[in-house]
């Protein structure tokens, strides 16, 4: 490859004319899972980015294809062919050829190295460099990641169907994160009460639409976050062991929570409205963070009106929530239960003998029900009023 490999700007959000179209870079992207296998790949503590960090403490570059198939044989001229087994050090050693190496999809052997990349010209970059506008343009036309280190810019950078990312230091990526995970507490902590108080409103059957879209907002603002610290956790490899346990602690629950509060309260399906369940999720999926902050646009994901003054319209839950939190509760039977009672409301006020009727609720399991719901209750009015 030429000696000029400067970095670039970032490249476009669309593949080249004739390919299909690059998906949605945001956090929920089809594209981010392709993103995420691949800085999987070059984390920290894995042989490739051992590999790659030797190429740089040698202070040179080095451009490196990861998959090979009948396309990428196709740009490929000159070189020879290796079929080896990859090690960082032969992945260093070889990176001193001037040309460019091919490994498996699985990153375990050399295939080629001293390669001339020779992609399509017209796809569009905007990248500067020779090395990275190949890079860009060879991870566009192929599918495959591929990695650039630049000799004379010290970094790594990683293109993926349209993305660039440049990989940093652990150091700098634990910063961001404990940054992030500090805001997902505090975010957490808001959300429990919320929670709590939603909870205490539907035993008293004063739920309004203010109040469930403010659960349902607060559950969407802590999955994003975590979401990004996730990837954190990915980027980290070995360093990110203790975050992502901490993660895993703060964000129990609140994905089955998410579904409950919207089985919960999406509106039944009438000739003017029709919302599943799914469509509401995947609508608050859909907005925009400065829309998420707007309680009248979560009310309209949702299935509601939206209108400032739908915010005070009463609503009663079906149960899933609750009935949730009841032990050892399967959710075929809380199906049923909500099938023949409707409501919570109605729930709260069947007997033993009432919950019995239910297909697959015997004398004992309507009696852990019934005992369930009543702890609930009193637990939830005594954490609203004390």
């Amino acid at each position: 490859m030429a000696a000029n490999d400067r970095a670039g700007g970032p490249p476009p959000a669309r593949r080249a004319s004739g390919d299909s179209p690059g998906r949605s870079g945001g956090i929920f992207g089809a594209d981010a899972v392709l993103m995420r296998a691949s800085l999987s790949a070059v984390a920290p503590g894995t042989s490739l980015r051992d590999g790659l960090e030797r190429i740089l403490r040698g202070n040179t570059g080095g451009l490196i294809v990861l998959g090979m198939d009948k396309t990428v044989e196709s740009l490929c001229s000159g070189g020879f062919v290796m079929d080896v087994e990859f090690t960082a050090t032969r992945l260093r050693e070889l990176c001193k050829l001037d040309g460019a190496l091919v490994l498996d999809k699985d990153m375990t052997k050399i295939l080629r190295a001293g390669v001339q990349l020779v992609p399509d010209p017209t796809i569009p970059t905007e990248e500067t460099g020779t090395r990275h506008r190949t890079a860009d343009r060879v991870s566009k036309q192929v599918g495959f990641p591929v990695v650039s280190v630049s000799q004379s810019m010290r970094l790594i950078a990683l293109y993926v169907d349209g993305q660039r990312r440049v990989l940093e230091d652990s150091a700098a990526i634990l910063s961001r994160a404990n940054q992030a995970l500090a805001t997902l507490e505090r975010y957490k902590l808001r959300l429990d009460e919320v929670a709590g108080t939603l909870s205490a409103l539907e035993i008293e059957d004063l739920v309004t639409v203010r109040d469930v879209t403010a659960v349902a907002q607060r559950l969407e603002m802590v999955r994003r976050i975590a979401t990004e610290i996730a990837e954190y956790v990915i980027e980290l490899g070995t360093d990110g062991r203790l975050l992502a346990l901490q993660l895993d602690e703060l964000i129990a629950g609140v994905e089955p929570e998410r579904e409950l509060v919207a089985r919960d309260y999406v509106p039944e399906p009438t000739a003017k409205r029709s919302r599943t369940v799914n469509e509401a999720m995947a609508e608050l999926d859909s907005l925009p963070q400065s829309e998420l902050i707007e309680l009248t646009t979560v009310a309209r994901a949702l299935g509601y009106t939206g209108s400032p003054e739908s915010l005070d319209s009463a609503v009663s839950p079906r149960g899933y929530r609750l009935l949730a939190k009841v032990p050892r509760l399967p959710n075929t039977v809380i199906e049923r239960l909500v099938e023949h009672f409707g409501g919570l409301q109605k729930l709260l006020a069947a007997s033993v003998d009432d919950l019995q009727t239910v297909d697959g609720v015997g004398e004992a399991r309507a009696r852990s029900v019934r005992e369930g719901l009543s702890r609930l209750a009193e637990s939830s009015i005594l954490e609203r009023y004390v």
